[in-house]
């Protein structure tokens, strides 16, 4: 069995805390005192979604928050504002907690080679540095990491990587500008298995979500793997720009049309105030988040842990 990190660490709600931190005080700290203050009527029910709504939730996510929250206010016959509180906290932990999320990151079969990644995404949204945050997250956990650049569209994006591996100390497989990406894939696996790698990550391109056939060749790298390793890839992870808020999820439905994203990696949320796109992704997507982008040092990332995210999220401002 592999266990590739521990939870509830300290410095992850550090983290945590500081990514959410824009949207914790322009929107969600808020939510608190307009409870405390306000009668629970429809007036309190309409601020509310507005915040949400705001926040970049999304109109539908936030609706069926908003309804959701009254049913229990209704049946539960709540009268404080710190009730409805607790019960809303609760309600968005629920929503958005993966089915089966002690089993997310162990593996209890045998893997015959490295545990492979494969990382997604189209241009701009910091893929590469989140594969590089990965790395050496993995690094400092004890485990030998090999990195592939199969986006061999760019030849900026294979240096960028190999930068970026010296800097984490992680051998980085690549082939020359314009390569196929799937060889690339094949000789990282190949790579990691004799070198001892307990986990590759592979890059790929930046494709945009329209063009097809650069879609196939994505499923291309995935049919490579699966060849080498029928479990390969073990993770199909997409890196989403949450600066983007909502205009991100028809993309992220595309990636996961095409190659069944099992998760994603939630990059520059320190950079938004819009982090209601986190409660949006569950909702829309039934992908659970895995990590979270906390700012622009190699370090900062954490694992993504619900219940954290959610009470840094809503922890009260003045």
């Amino acid at each position: 069995m592999l266990r590739f990190f521990k939870r509830n660490r300290q410095e992850d709600i550090e983290h945590t805390k500081d990514a959410v931190k824009p949207s914790r005080e322009r929107w969600f700290g808020r939510i608190l005192n307009v409870l405390r203050s306000s009668e629970l009527d429809d007036a309190l029910w309409e601020e509310l979604e507005e915040i949400l709504i705001s926040s970049d939730v999304g109109v539908d996510t936030s609706f069926r928050i908003i309804e959701e929250l009254k049913v229990t206010v209704r049946d539960q016959h709540l009268e404080s504002g710190e009730q409805v509180f607790e019960s809303l906290k609760e309600s968005l932990v629920a929503g958005m907690e993966p089915e089966n999320p002690e089993s997310v990151w162990m593996d209890e079969t045998e893997i015959s080679g490295p545990y492979v990644i494969l990382m997604v995404g189209v241009n701009g949204v910091g893929k590469t540095t989140s594969i590089a945050k990965l790395a050496n997250h993995f690094t400092q956990e004890g485990k030998k990491v090999i990195l592939g650049a199969a986006d061999t569209f760019r030849a900026a994006a294979t240096e960028q990587l190999e930068i970026l591996g010296k800097q984490i100390g992680v051998d980085v497989i690549s082939h020359e500008a314009g390569g196929d990406p799937g060889a690339v894939a094949f000789d990282t696996y190949q790579a990691g298995k004799a070198r001892g790698a307990d986990i590759a990550i592979i890059d790929t391109a930046g494709r945009l979500h329209t063009k097809s056939n650069l879609m196939e060749e994505l499923r291309k790298v995935h049919r490579v793997l699966a060849r080498l390793e029928p479990q390969a890839p073990h993770q199909v992870i997409l890196t989403l720009d949450a600066t983007t808020g909502l205009n991100g999820l028809a993309q992220a439905k595309s990636f996961k049309e095409a190659v069944n994203c099992t998760g994603i990696f939630l990059a520059k949320l320190d950079g938004t105030a819009r982090g209601g796109i986190v409660l949006a992704i569950k909702q829309e997507l039934q992908v659970p988040i895995l990590f979270i982008g906390t700012g622009e040092g190699i370090s900062d990332l954490a694992p993504f842990d619900t219940r954290n995210f959610v009470e840094s999220l809503l922890a009260p401002v003045s």
